[in-house]
């Protein structure tokens, strides 16, 4: 770890990645305030998307779940046959329809492609789908933390060059007075 001589914050570099092991990173000690201020901009807009990302995801997860709920509630041993149900069309537009065969369902496989399956084949799909936005979802929360940490190692670091800049002026105006005496 490198320590900077007005501050004793650990390690001024900042990844770029989740995982800092083997990153190259940037020395934030380096840089002026003007540059500290514009990668601090990037980090917190970086930190924005990757959070409604997140909520995104996780969106998307929970109507996984409730399709899951929604098709083991269907009685597939003919009961359910004739029923009427409300057929999503988007996120926010449902048709009116009956069930045909409770045993048959069209999932969407990705890119508009629908296959027939049975209930009980769909709820694994719809299964291993959650599975893939649940370990996208870690994956953009770590990514999200970790430009969380940058940002508040440009802010320390923002704050130690202020710190340097009043130091040194207030060491010119000490020289000034003395000089003036």
């Amino acid at each position: 770890q490198t320590k900077n001589k007005s501050n004793t914050r650990p390690n001024p570099t900042m990844s770029s990645s989740a995982n800092d092991s083997g990153s190259a990173g940037v020395n934030i000690d380096t840089m002026s305030l003007d540059q500290l201020n514009s990668v601090k901009q990037q980090q917190e807009s970086r930190l924005e998307q990757l959070t409604a990302q997140y909520h995104q995801l996780r969106a998307v997860s929970a109507r996984l779940s409730t399709a899951q709920t929604s098709l083991s509630t269907i009685p597939v041993n003919g009961a359910g046959e004739g029923r009427e149900i409300m057929i999503p069309l988007t996120e926010s537009l449902y048709a009116p329809g009956r069930i045909v065969d409770p045993n048959k369902v069209l999932v969407e496989l990705g890119a508009g492609f629908f296959v027939e399956k049975s209930a009980k084949d769909a709820i694994k799909v719809l299964e291993r789908k959650g599975k893939v936005v649940d370990a996208n979802s870690d994956n953009v929360m770590a990514m999200a933390e970790a430009s969380s940490r940058n940002c508040q190692a440009v802010q320390q670091a923002m704050q130690g060059k202020m710190m340097e800049i009043q130091a040194r002026q207030q060491g010119i105006s000490y020289k000034n007075q003395m000089e003036g005496k």
